[in-house]
């Protein structure tokens, strides 16, 4: 069984992602029946992770600059970003190589969800505890 979570793409952002493939049918984080964590945003991101390479996650505040779509800071953050609201955290024991156009180093993972708490929760019950409180960056 799988447990799907939509990534939130506000309505303003839509003609911006569609391009790329970010539609709500291809932006989602999920967990696999293989015990892997997917993240799928449109054409430019698709990757699973295996949860033991998790070491934490929690509720992310996410400034306006920021900015929407694919970002990276180059320094091991990827953002996958369709909304500044209802952000979560994804903390890797080690860096994960990911691709997304280009290899890149992926320490901390941030996505908007439809239904963060839901997600947080589910991550509990797998052994992946929440922090206590969002803190911005």
């Amino acid at each position: 069984m799988m447990d799907r979570f939509d990534i939130r793409i506000d309505g303003w952002w839509r003609p911006l992602l569609v391009p790329f493939g970010g539609t709500p049918d291809r932006s989602y984080v999920e967990f696999t029946d293989d015990g892997r964590l997917r993240a799928r945003f449109g054409w430019l991101f698709d990757h699973s992770f295996a949860l033991d390479a998790i070491s934490g996650v929690g509720a992310q505040l996410v400034p306006f600059w920021w900015g929407v779509g694919w970002r990276t800071d180059l320094r091991g953050r990827i953002a996958l970003l369709g909304s500044h609201e209802d952000c979560v955290e994804i903390r890797f024991r080690e860096p994960q190589r990911v691709n997304m156009i280009v290899p890149l180093r992926c320490s901390r993972l941030v996505v908007s969800l439809s239904r963060p708490d839901e997600f947080l929760a589910a991550m509990a019950t797998r052994g992946k505890f929440m922090d206590d409180a969002p803190q911005p960056d």
